[in-house]
């Protein structure tokens, strides 16, 4: 296995695990949610922001923009023709998934956080308003980096198959298979 082959899995691990972590939410988080009452919503959703923000989380979060980007300088420096498009692909998507982040998702976290302590009779004077500001935009918008994460992992998935194919073709023309 090449370097560039290595880095490939790596940033295809890394995007998969960020597809699945948006598509858990998708499905599962705030479809489970949306039958909470409004203070239970605001609460669980201030916590999950507050545990999301670690070590592992941050590590993957970042590191799998980085190993994309790392996959195309590789992709270049090895001639790696074949699959540096759809790692190009994918790194953009990704960089799309990262400006819904900072530019919709973690303002929206930010406002709920900052609205009051639902457990805190007087620190959250308007749970149902708090919650219909927040929870049509959030899942919308989690929807979108879902997608966008969902199609960067395809196009890194297609990146290594055509790189495994490159890599066969290359074998069967030397005679090292």
């Amino acid at each position: 296995m090449t370097s560039r082959d290595a880095v490939l899995v790596a940033a295809t691990v890394a995007v998969g695990l960020m597809a699945g972590l948006f598509f858990a939410f998708s499905v599962a988080v705030m479809p489970g949610l949306a039958k909470a009452a409004d203070r239970t919503l605001v609460d669980a959703m201030q916590r999950i922001n507050t545990a999301i923000r670690n070590g592992w989380f941050l590590l993957v979060f970042g590191g799998s923009l980085l190993l994309c980007a790392g996959a195309v300088v590789l992709c270049l420096r090895d001639g790696g023709r074949g699959p540096l498009p759809w790692v190009i692909a994918a790194t953009v998507l990704h960089l799309a998934v990262l400006a819904v982040t900072f530019g919709v998702s973690i303002p929206l976290n930010d406002r709920l956080d900052a609205a009051g302590d639902p457990g805190d009779p007087g620190g959250l004077a308007d749970a149902a308003g708090v919650r219909e500001r927040f929870e049509a935009a959030w899942v919308r918008w989690n929807l979108v980096r879902t997608l966008l994460c969902t199609g960067a992992l395809g196009c890194l998935g297609w990146a290594l198959v055509l790189s495994g194919r490159a890599a066969a073709e290359a074998a069967f023309r030397t005679g090292h298979m």
